[in-house]
């Protein structure tokens, strides 16, 4: 499989493994709700996507983003530039004196890099990521995302038109198209894709019967094949019209002879005389199926009537009224369209470029629509506005984040949204510059990370029972930990004792260790010391 190389690559490639794990911390003051799924998270989502591993870790069903689309066009408020202050900081520090050489190109694939390694790493098995983007990068793209997906886990390149008319922006051609690359975890688990029939065509099933419990909309599809020529005796048979006539096909007919005679007994046949009072036979194409359900199409690889980029504007016009509050930001219409294709009621969606918050928003007016219980997950930069905005409410907005936080909270009250979320920011590091655990690190937070590192599965906190933290997936191990104070985390004959019988493996994370190695023996344990034999995702 052809890979790409760039400057600067060698010293990403792992980078994920090398950033390090902060803790999480809510903000109450800005949360909406208590104890809700939904979060929203203020910083970098390099480091924040790490803060989530040892509660997300193959969790998250559909990832959707729009990240910077690297076009040197520096006048966004969203900017897609990789030349920030921020961000030539870190290729310093992480590539090292090659940064200096790096071009626009490499800069944005050393970014990108890291980031999507850890969030294939949140995707459930039967996962996938949409993820927006233009010709600036899309070739380079492709090639990443076969890098770190996998070329066989590719899905779709699909083609958003996002202008419903021209354009002069451009030097030669009017572009009126964006792509939205699509990847599975993996491709072997995927379902098949379906969506709704939009108004245009529910509008075709215009007839009515009484089959399906008086819910026999349908419309009318010819029983020829047209168009083809073949000798296929099975499909080119005789029908009895009902004034006594037969009738052959064109060509053939694009049911045997069972199938149909089977269609006609159910009433699902119907024979129209044409003008010249010929008869044609017609299938009939029903809206709802025996059970209810209605009728579901494979969705097109071109996004020509979707949405267009004025309907973002729009869904922003609608919360904040004529107040200008961001350019160009993706329409609630398109990513709904995209949640119904790779999410299900019960989804875990994450949007690690969150920009205006148009995500969380899809997300409460779908699970509206239908019903459903996704939660929604969005990170998002710091980024100073260019000028404050003041709305009527005396709320003023100075950065990105405020804009984000503010439109979750209005579609809250618009859809009565029961869920809210929480307000994070990301906190100090586990662990120190001596590798030592943070003195502000509570019990919960450590056993989480330490259940996560030993099975990659999340903790169940409901069952955490101190010292013991969790039992492994196949039952063959049990984690205990003793993590109180300085100098008090010790493993000795007094607390031996609360680590339950049996002949199961336990494993116990503790300072000290005052066991000999009969009782360590006797007691079936692997002891851990803290924090040296912690291991570092």
């Amino acid at each position: 499989m052809p890979t790409l190389n760039w400057i600067g690559k060698e010293a990403v490639v792992n980078h994920d493994k090398e950033v390090p794990f902060r803790l999480l911390r809510k903000i109450k003051a800005h949360s909406v709700g208590e104890n809700s799924q939904n979060l929203i998270i203020h910083g970098d989502n390099l480091e924040a996507l790490k803060a989530l591993m040892p509660h997300y870790y193959g969790s998250v069903k559909c990832i959707y983003i729009d990240p910077p689309y690297n076009t040197g066009n520096e006048s966004w408020v969203y900017n897609d530039r990789v030349n920030s202050p921020k961000i030539n900081k870190w290729l310093g520090k992480v590539v090292g004196g090659e940064s200096e050489d790096l071009c626009r190109h490499d800069k944005w694939l050393c970014m990108m890099y890291p980031r999507l390694k850890l969030l294939r790493d949140l995707l459930t098995d039967d996962g996938v990521i949409f993820v927006s983007i233009d010709d600036n990068e899309v070739y380079n793209f492709r090639h990443v995302l076969n890098d770190i997906f996998g070329e066989n886990n590719f899905i779709a390149q699909l083609v958003w038109k996002k202008k419903a008319g021209g354009g002069s922006d451009t030097k030669y051609f009017a572009i009126d198209h964006e792509y939205i690359l699509v990847y599975a975890k993996e491709e072997k688990m995927q379902n098949r894709y379906f969506v709704d029939l939009d108004d245009k065509l529910k509008s075709d099933y215009k007839y009515k019967d009484d089959n399906f419990n008086k819910l026999g909309l349908y419309k009318r599809k010819n029983l020829y094949q047209t168009g083809i020529e073949t000798d296929r005796p099975n499909l080119k048979y005789p029908i009895d019209c009902p004034d006594g006539s037969k009738i052959l096909p064109p060509t053939i007919w694009r049911w045997s002879k069972e199938t149909f005679f089977k269609a006609k007994d159910e009433g699902k046949i119907e024979f129209i005389q044409n003008k010249k009072k010929e008869w044609q036979v017609f299938t009939k194409m029903y809206l709802y199926d025996d059970g209810g359900e209605e009728y579901k199409i494979k969705p097109r690889s071109i996004f020509h009537d979707v949405a267009f980029t004025r309907d973002g504007n729009d869904d922003l016009k609608e919360l904040f009224g004529d107040v200008k509050i961001f350019n160009y930001p993706k329409p609630v219409k398109l990513i709904k369209y995209l949640l119904k294709i790779g999410s299900d009621k019960k989804s875990i969606i994450i949007d690690s470029f969150a920009g205006s918050g148009t995500t969380g928003h899809s997300v409460m007016q779908l699970n509206k629509e239908d019903n459903g219980n996704r939660n929604f997950i969005l990170i998002q930069l710091d980024e100073s506005l260019e000028e404050p905005i003041k709305l009527k409410n005396s709320v003023i907005l100075k950065s990105v984040i405020d804009v984000t936080k503010e439109r979750v909270k209005r579609s809250i009250d618009k859809y009565d949204y029961k869920e809210g979320f929480e307000f994070c920011e990301l906190d100090k590091p586990l662990f120190n510059n001596e590798g030592q655990i943070d003195e502000e690190c509570t019990y919960e937070q450590l056993a989480t990370y330490i259940y996560f590192t030993e099975t990659r599965n999340n903790i169940d906190k409901k069952e955490i029972s101190k010292p013991f933290i969790g039992e492994s997936p196949d039952g063959s191990k049990r984690y205990y930990l003793i993590f109180k104070e300085k100098g008090k985390n010790v493993l000795s004959r007094e607390n031996v004792k609360n680590l339950g019988k049996g002949l199961t493996k336990k494993i116990v994370y503790a300072d000290k260790c005052l066991l000999s190695q009969y009782e360590i023996d006797k007691w079936n344990i692997q002891f851990k010391q803290i924090p040296y034999e912690i291991e570092v995702y």
